[in-house]
């Protein structure tokens, strides 16, 4: 008989430090990191001035010629960065979200998290005709103010998945109700602006975006990863959790502030891009084959799907661009109805 495959492999250090490595998980990591990477260097060269992979690669090593250091470094780069940062912090944002309520439903576009931000920013926009570092401060405020709703509603000596996403789906239809309400009561030039906002688009992204992002990621990612155990105890069950020394409402508040800071952090920068925090994690999940919340594959999953899906939005409908939340929308919709249907098929709801 063949030996099985060996899916685990642990690393121990002389200090006596050991880490066990999923080695399918790592391959997928390195795959999704590769695809990003690749995905971004195409869309750096997509637009009316094509450049070329290895003209791309050469200019942002500061070997290009001066057209195309403004182009790359100056056009084209901060959108990318953004788009990469954004879908990062929706892939992790949505995972920390799934595996908390222990639901492939408990996404921010379900809980209601996207549409508070959104209300936030359209507070900003019809009320006090603010320009876009106040509506980005507005999306944030608001998606704050709608975590802390939702968690302070969903309390009940503790916080429990199945009331967690309850109450989350009644504040995202009191969300929704309001932004329509602002919609109704704004002039036409807030309201376009306003609807433009709401789909979710990349145009226009410049470093004023990408600076507040990526020191976002760099505190709350190490954050949240310094707590994986914790959270991949918490999904055995609070006793449990509590039996093996997990403090667990500490753990399930610090994961959920800095789900929702990730959340909103990403809405503020590019707008509600809708379903890359439901489907980043699920199909990271389906390629590592691995159990537990999946926390980097699904930062990597988030980022290689934007950065796929601003390419498609440029180029995948000839000469009409698109932004991007238009495509993951329907992308993302499409994934909902197939998962809704497998999870009734086996009987989980």
């Amino acid at each position: 008989m063949s030996k099985p495959a060996v899916r685990n492999r642990a690393l121990r250090s002389p200090g006596g430090l050991s880490v066990r490595l999923d080695i399918r998980a790592c391959i997928v990591v390195l795959l999704l990191l590769l695809a990003a990477l690749v995905a971004s260097v195409v869309l750096i060269g997509t637009g009316d001035f094509p450049i070329s992979a290895a003209d791309v690669v050469r200019t942002l090593l500061g070997d290009g010629d001066p057209s195309q250091e403004l182009i790359v470094n100056d056009l084209r780069l901060p959108r990318v960065l953004v788009g990469l940062l954004v879908g990062a912090s929706l892939g992790l944002g949505g995972a920390l979200f799934q595996s908390i309520s222990r639901n492939p439903l408990g996404s921010p576009d379900v809980l209601g998290l996207s549409q508070g931000a959104t209300a936030g920013a359209l507070v900003v926009i019809v009320l006090f005709s603010g320009d876009a570092d106040q509506v980005a401060l507005g999306a944030l405020g608001g998606g704050l103010f709608t975590g802390l709703a939702i968690y302070l509603l969903a309390w009940k000596r503790g916080v429990h998945g199945y009331r967690l996403v309850l109450v989350g789906i009644g504040v995202s239809a009191i969300a929704t109700a309001v932004n329509g309400y602002l919609i109704t009561k704004a002039d036409i030039v807030d309201a376009a602006r306003a609807v433009v906002w709401m789909t979710g688009s990349l145009n226009g992204r410049d470093w004023e975006q990408v600076q507040p992002l990526l020191i976002m990621c760099a505190i709350l990612v190490p954050t949240v990863l310094a707590n994986a155990r914790g959270l991949r105890m918490m999904e055995m069950g609070d006793d449990v959790s509590y039996a093996l020394g997990v403090r667990v409402e500490r753990v399930r508040m610090l994961l959920m502030v800095s789900a929702v800071l990730l959340t909103a952090g990403a809405t503020a920068a590019a707008g509600p891009v809708s379903f890359v925090a439901l489907t980043a994690p699920q199909l990271a999940k389906r390629l590592t084959r691995s159990p537990g919340p999946n926390l980097v594959p699904s930062l990597c999953m988030g980022a290689a799907l934007l950065v796929v899906a601003d390419w498609a939005s440029q180029r995948a409908f000839g000469a009409d661009q698109l932004p991007v939340g238009v495509v993951t929308g329907v992308l993302g919709g499409v994934y909902l109805l197939w998962l809704l249907i497998t999870e009734r098929k086996a009987g989980r709801i």
